[in-house]
């Protein structure tokens, strides 16, 4: 059984994810930005967004500061859908997250470090 079934939600994590995905495209193309708050959010551009996103990072820090199981979980779910408000803005998906979390299964965080930081030493000798 899926996580998601255990804790009582519907569908996969990458469903819910996916259908959260739509409906930000949905308000980024046709929705009023005066009775939608992603909608205004997206007309406000990309510092709006990712200021909105370090705000929420922050919050999710304190909450889990404060170790209080509810609010870390809010506060998360808050970071989560800004932070799917940027993809959406960048044109990406959770599926592009999701790819590259896949990608990286299995393999050391050190080694993944390491390999993200060769083609910064590579292009730097250029």
């Amino acid at each position: 059984m899926s996580a998601a079934k255990q804790d009582g939600g519907s569908g996969s994590a990458q469903d819910v994810l996916a259908r959260l995905a739509d409906v930000l495209e949905a308000r980024r193309q046709g929705a009023d930005p005066e009775s939608s708050y992603v909608a205004r959010l997206f007309q406000r551009g990309t510092d709006a967004i990712l200021k909105k996103v370090g705000e929420e990072a922050t919050e999710t820090v304190m909450a889990a500061k404060d170790g209080v199981p509810a609010r870390i979980v809010s506060e998360t779910a808050d970071l989560w859908f800004h932070t799917m408000i940027m993809l959406a803005h960048f044109d990406l998906r959770p599926s592009d997250v999701l790819a590259e979390l896949e990608r990286r299964e299995g393999l050391s965080g050190l080694d993944e470090k390491a390999q993200r930081r060769a083609p910064e030493r590579d292009r730097a000798g250029e």
